[in-house]
């Protein structure tokens, strides 16, 4: 995203010249910025033995999600629906893994007959489900176990997950027991070990300090006879929203590896699953100004987009850049704005306090809205979920049509009374 002159544009295209052909609100993502964000862990692994799980959550369109099988990525899963998604796309079933605490034996034998890489295990329970579902078929199961190493990433609370208090992962002072245990059972095979400590992580040390844990258990678990062939470690990198500045992913790496370099294990396979870092700045949500209402304590700029669209301020009170489609407004003067949406919550705002130039039928642009919010937006309120575009320098693909009110009830039925 970049203004030439006055206008902002997404690669080669102006996205006033894409409000105008498709309504708002409307996301778009551009290609060259997704690819060149993957680049930058493929330099980072150069020469290496590593596969780049892309973690769907973040973003689980199919357009974005061919654009990664495309690049040879592997996909992060948590769900049978996203294994559906992952497959139609053009995905490799063998370089997926599955992730997630709530693996039901139905998405088990899914995954399991579809053919993919590594179950990502979070609890000692499960490993004795997905042993049972794999004996059922005559496979063994692949796994990884998540172990919790307990490193504060200081994140948000709500996207911290390497915590002991936390419900993912098995605690690092059990994991031997458990690797043991799961050896034990004859529809497994255990191949690697998992990490992943949490989400939009802006520096390098709890990464290195969840690293020397994990290895700490590598070594003593192929000390107790069992061998891994990869070791796991996450993603959770963060992205610029609000002056943040995490590491570039090649530097981390660089970082990482001497580490594992340092301590023996270089030679083993290494898998991350980085979602956010990918995704996040390749997108923008472009909404318009509904209405300027001025008021005794606040000014509020209402806009089309409102949190069904674009959750995170909401659930984390995230921060996402606020800009004007047009870099030049006229004599509209600036002041200051909660950025509030349609919906009939309090909680249904963008931005809080922002200095804006604005009036009735302005566009303006939501940053950094590639990642969690289009995969997570909803109906509430009845509002449809809104088209997406992927831009190839000076060409638009139609990713996703926006929705219709019969869309949305196509599934309801109505009832005798």
């Amino acid at each position: 995203m970049a203004y030439h002159g006055a206008v902002l544009q997404v690669e080669d295209v102006a996205l006033s010249q894409l409000a105008a052909e498709h309504g708002t609100p409307l996301f778009v993502y551009s290609k060259a910025s997704m690819l060149a964000a993957l680049a930058a862990y493929q330099r980072g692994f150069a020469g290496r033995h590593a596969q780049i799980c892309y973690a769907m959550k973040a973003n689980s369109s199919l357009g974005v999600l061919q654009v990664f099988a495309s690049a040879g990525c592997g996909f992060d899963i948590v769900s049978g629906g996203e294994l559906e998604r992952v497959l139609a796309a053009g995905g490799d079933a063998a370089k997926i893994i599955f992730s997630g605490v709530g693996k039901t034996r139905g998405e088990m034998r899914q995954a399991l007959q579809a053919g993919i890489g590594c179950f990502n295990v979070e609890s000692e329970a499960e490993l004795d489900v997905l042993s049972a579902v794999a004996e059922s078929l005559a496979l063994r199961a692949p796994i990884s176990i998540r172990v919790n190493p307990n490193v504060d990433p200081k994140t948000h609370p709500y996207i911290s997950t390497g915590l002991k208090d936390n419900k993912f992962g098995v605690a690092h002072e059990d994991a031997l027991r458990i690797y043991q245990h799961a050896a034990s059972l004859k529809g497994l095979q255990v191949v690697g070990i998992d990490c992943h400590i949490g989400s939009q992580i802006t520096d390098a040390t709890p990464y290195l300090d969840a690293m020397d844990r994990v290895l700490d258990l590598v070594a003593s678990i192929e000390a107790s006879g069992i061998a891994l062939t990869h070791i796991d470690f996450g993603g959770g990198l963060g992205i610029n929203y609000n002056n943040d500045t995490p590491p570039a992913a090649d530097a981390l790496w660089a970082q990482l590896l001497r580490k594992l370099d340092e301590r023996g294990f270089g030679h083993k396979k290494l898998m991350i699953e980085p979602g956010r870092s990918l995704v996040g700045n390749a997108g923008v949500c472009v909404t318009e100004v509904l209405y300027v209402k001025p008021g005794e304590l606040k000014n509020f700029c209402i806009i089309d987009a409102a949190m069904n669209d674009l959750p995170r301020p909401a659930m984390y009170q995230a921060f996402h850049a606020i800009v004007p489609l047009l870099a030049n407004p006229t004599d509209t003067p600036e002041a200051r704005y909660d950025v509030v949406g349609p919906i009939c919550e309090s909680g249904d705002w963008i931005g809080r306090d922002r200095t804006l130039a604005v009036k009735s039928g302005d566009q303006l642009a939501v940053l950094s809205a590639g990642a969690y919010c289009m995969s997570m937006s909803s109906n509430y309120n009845t509002r449809s979920r809104a088209v997406e575009l992927l831009v190839d320098r000076a060409t638009v693909h139609v990713i996703r049509e926006r929705e219709s009110t019969a869309d949305q009830m196509r599934l309801e039925r109505l009832v005798a009374l």
